[in-house]
């Protein structure tokens, strides 16, 4: 009994009370430190961690913006955005390189080739570096092609939505309008002329990716695409249909080189058309040559020839040096100025101011223009816009050649009355002659669709102008260069230029053939100015080659324009056999 007495007690006995102090205290502290660790991440050093999150399962991409659409002045869409998918990969997550990692394998990657039209082997060297998070595989794939993609549901691999611009008319507007690149940002034309005005912002957001690399789309917007503007252009489709394909069938019927053509609204100084033939398919670049991409009218120069008669019988015209029915002694057809000679192809003694424009003679507008000093003749052509910007603010214009008049020599003078040792682009000559179409003022340009009228400058005075209009008239009519260039139910009038080209310092047989016309007369509301660059040997002149795809342009653009008749329909004189030829 008194050992079991004794038993009872030890077990009941007490441990010293400063034991369970210290473990309760001991517990404590590692609790308050475990709290004081999470308030410590959690709260105040919180970077760490989520850096470290963002780095295994968030990734920010970027979101293509929206590009502004082209329209032509009356809503037609010429450059459009159209949606299509690219795909993407994260080197990081897929981890190529280390075969116990890596979350594809030799099928996959197979697979994916087959669905991408890739190489293996290319596929491979893109995901080669795993540091990176972010590489493209393949850009703006068809649809038929994400599907194939979408459908094979890889690790790490995933589509991003962009834009690829398409051109519903094609080759018509190719020059003009450029194009973009892969990005979406333009390269050439218009579209890199207004690239700021089109592009808008790129937005980004932010995406969750699975332990197995998958992409959880729509996780977070963290800043969304602000999407480029509209740009309603000048240009109009109709007539740009029907400038391009008269200027395509002249330059095949001639064998020519090239050309281009640019049509002007009389009263405002807007682009109606612009077009360049060769040309190419902005949709489809493989294989187009760098001479088909450029646009002619605008960056290429070349000397006017005879076009240029205008400025200088305008010149003495509004200097009161000659009146249109002064005469002038055409020496028959050989002028000697210094020691050059000067030629008409048609000799005559003498012919009346209005004759020379209307035959062309060279002889005849030299003689006027070394009667002018040279600063006047110099101050009409900076005036009507000749060695300067014509305002298109198109990439890569021309601005032509003219020389300071200090500098010219007798013969240069001479030369320059004519077209010749000056030169320009097609714009430029275009513009010029809106002095001819509204009453002695140069015009500004503009390739976009205007909402207020422009302004321009006075150069002639209108009498003037009114007495150029009639001789410029009589270009066209029986026993000028340019009977071709009539339109029916319209009076028209201009001026041909053959221009000899030059090789170096020499002239050679090759030309540009040109024309540039106002109609109707009455209240002129179109320039159209051709040229054609060189034409087959044997036909050569602009009143062949150029004023026959004047006519058939104007004359349906302005019944396109519904411009009123302001001549019978059948006040079109069938042209004599032997068409008088300009000088050349």
């Amino acid at each position: 009994m008194k050992y079991a007495a004794s038993a009872k007690d030890n077990s009941t006995a007490k441990l010293p009370g400063w034991r369970a102090t210290v473990l309760f205290t001991v517990l404590l502290l590692g609790l308050a430190g475990l709290i004081g660790r999470a308030v410590y991440l959690q709260g105040i050093h919180n970077d760490f961690l989520q850096e470290k999150g963002n780095q295994r399962y968030s990734r920010v991409i970027e979101v293509s913006a929206h590009r502004g659409m082209i329209t032509d002045r009356n809503g037609d869409p010429l450059a459009v955005s159209t949606p299509v998918e690219s795909v993407w990969a994260s080197p990081a997550d897929i981890k190529l390189n280390d075969p116990k990692e890596a979350k594809l394998d030799d099928k996959q990657l197979r697979q994916l080739a087959l669905a991408l039209g890739m190489r293996v082997n290319e596929i491979k060297d893109r995901l080669a570096d795993s540091s990176r998070d972010f590489v493209y595989l393949k850009r703006q794939i068809p649809p038929e092609e994400s599907g194939k993609v979408a459908s094979l549901n890889l690790p790490g691999i995933s589509l991003q939505r962009e834009y690829r611009r398409y051109y519903p008319a094609g080759e018509e507007f190719a020059q003009v309008l450029g194009f973009t690149g892969q990005d979406d940002n333009g390269q050439e034309g218009l579209e890199l002329a207004l690239q700021t005005r089109l592009a808008g912002k790129m937005g980004s957001q932010r995406v969750i990716k699975d332990r197995r690399g998958h992409i959880v789309e729509d996780a977070g917007s963290l800043n969304p695409p602000r999407p480029g503007s509209d740009i309603a252009l000048s240009l109009d489709s109709k007539v740009q249909h029907l400038a391009y394909r008269e200027l395509k069938l002249a330059v095949q019927e001639h064998q020519a080189k090239a050309g281009a053509i640019v049509v002007l609204d009389a009263r405002s100084g807007e682009v109606l058309a612009l077009a360049n033939y060769p040309s190419y398919n902005p949709n489809n670049r493989m294989n187009v040559s760098v001479q088909a991409m450029r646009n002619r009218a605008v960056t290429d120069e070349f000397e006017p020839g005879s076009t240029m008669k205008p400025f200088t019988i305008g010149t003495a015209l509004n200097l009161g040096r000659v009146r249109p029915d002064t005469v002038i002694n055409t020496e028959n057809g050989v002028f000697t100025v210094g020691n050059k000679k000067i030629h008409d192809t048609h000799p005559e003694p003498s012919l009346t101011v209005s004759q020379i424009i209307q035959k062309s003679s060279n002889v005849g507008a030299s003689k006027i223009a070394l009667s002018l000093e040279p600063e006047a003749l110099w101050q009409t052509f900076t005036s009507s816009g000749f060695g300067a910007h014509t305002g298109s603010n198109f990439p890569g214009e021309a601005i032509g050649k003219l020389r300071d008049a200090k500098t010219w020599r007798p013969i240069e003078q001479a030369t320059m009355s004519y077209g010749h040792g000056i030169s320009v682009n097609l714009l430029q000559l275009a513009r010029a002659y809106t002095i001819f179409a509204d009453d002695g003022e140069l015009m500004p340009i503009s390739l976009l669709k205007l909402n207020t009228p422009a302004i321009g400058h006075q150069v002639f005075s209108g009498k003037t102008v009114a007495e150029m209009r009639v001789m410029l008239e009589s270009v066209v009519l029986a026993g000028g260069t340019a009977p071709l260039a009539q339109v029916a139910g319209y009076r028209v009038a201009g001026k041909t230029g053959t221009a000899h080209k030059l090789d170096g310092r020499h002239y050679i047989n090759r030309y540009v053939a040109s024309f540039v016309g106002i109609a109707p007369v009455s209240a002129p509301r179109l320039i159209v100015a051709v040229m054609i660059d060189e034409p087959n040997i044997k036909q050569y002149y602009g009143g062949l080659v150029a004023a026959p795809a004047f006519s058939k342009v104007v004359g349906e653009a302005l019944h396109l324009l519904n411009v009123p008749n302001d001549a019978p329909l059948d006040n079109v004189i069938t042209p004599p056999a032997e068409i008088v030829k300009e000088e050349v």
